[in-house]
């Protein structure tokens, strides 16, 4: 007689998960709505008003490091540096998408990808109406420890009530990126 340890269920329910999450996003959206806890909608990111003068302030930063890049003999540096450059300025000319945000039993499903409670260390709702409301969900990972999503017009409180049932509440502070972010509103 064979007896399955618990790594291959969680193998084998992971692999349910993801044939799930495979399904277009109406099966997806009927299949999980039985388990919801609580659902919205919202986009991807917040729209913000692009200031001019920041955004000049950070063109320069960046002329200014790819031109020590190049003072300095760092072509990968210099070419490094151009590509973020780049790849933000068509960020800011992407419109986010409006995703559906569940959680369920099982853990917080973002559009087609499951956040699953085991894998969640902490959570930290940020809540300032006028620049920031999201969940940061401090992940059990080395290369994104936390995963932002958005709750836009939702009640706080009470995604707060429904996540405190499955993972504890343990206050996050601002990093630098976020800080530079809000400073230079992209």
């Amino acid at each position: 007689m064979y007896i399955k340890n618990s790594h291959e269920n969680k193998t084998e329910e992971h692999q349910k998960y993801q044939e799930r999450l495979e399904a277009p996003d109406e099966e997806l959206i009927e299949e999980y709505s039985e388990d919801t806890l609580s659902h919205w909608e919202a986009p991807e990111f917040e729209i913000r008003p692009q200031n001019k003068k920041r955004l000049l302030y950070a063109a320069l930063i960046l002329l200014a490091i790819i031109g020590y890049a190049s003072f300095t003999n760092s072509p990968i540096m210099a070419i490094a540096f151009v590509l973020i450059g780049i790849v933000a300025y068509m960020n800011m000319q992407k419109a986010p998408r409006v995703l559906n945000f569940r959680i369920i039993p099982e853990g917080v499903l973002a559009g087609k990808e499951l956040y699953a409670f085991e894998n969640i260390k902490s959570f930290w709702i940020f809540y300032d109406p006028e620049y920031k409301k999201i969940i940061s969900l401090n992940i059990k990972s080395y290369l994104t420890p936390f995963i932002h999503i958005p709750i836009h017009n939702e009640d706080p409180v009470e995604i707060r009530r429904v996540l405190l049932k499955y993972i504890p509440e343990i206050k996050q502070e601002n990093n630098l990126a976020e800080i530079l972010e809000r400073f230079l509103g992209i």
